[in-house]
């Protein structure tokens, strides 16, 4: 069950993917949240800095860690505007968050956009992760799946 707090995190992630999406980069975003504040969002920006590892996921573990330092990382949840592939999945765990939520599944991103796609399920990548990190969505899906057509 998704809270309200839930649905205000996720709808910032969602504000980011269309920020990220006006300035030229892939329409995703990342909020990070720890004890109930949100501590940093951030954007794709595989486009404007030409980093293929520009995604919103990966951009927000690192400057957390640059700006906020490690700790702010450990126990803390991410909520992205689309499912997370399994760079990020990796690179969240390692980082030591706790819980992802996701707007827009994996399918409904390579509906929305197509082109090339991994296929890897984020749950299906955390599976096995010791400490485990919870997965969940989607949440707010057709919010997401709009900003990727570029409807919203």
């Amino acid at each position: 069950m998704n809270t309200e707090d839930d649905i205000r995190h996720m709808r910032a992630a969602i504000q980011a993917s269309r920020d990220a999406r006006a300035r030229g980069d892939m329409p995703f975003g990342a909020v990070l949240v720890k004890d109930g504040l949100a501590l940093l969002t951030a954007m794709n920006n595989q486009h404007t800095e030409r980093d293929c590892t520009g995604h919103a996921e990966i951009v927000l573990v690192r400057e957390a860690q640059q700006a906020l330092g490690t700790s702010s990382l450990v126990g803390a949840t991410v909520y992205a505007s689309g499912e997370p592939c399994a760079m990020c999945a990796g690179a969240m765990f390692w980082a030591g968050i706790a819980r992802v939520v996701y707007a827009a599944s994996t399918p409904a991103i390579d509906a929305a956009l197509g082109g090339p796609t991994l296929g890897a399920r984020c749950a299906d990548v955390l599976a096995d992760a010791t400490p485990l990190v919870r997965v969940e969505g989607p949440l707010l899906e057709a919010e997401a799946v709009a900003v990727l057509r570029g409807s919203a």
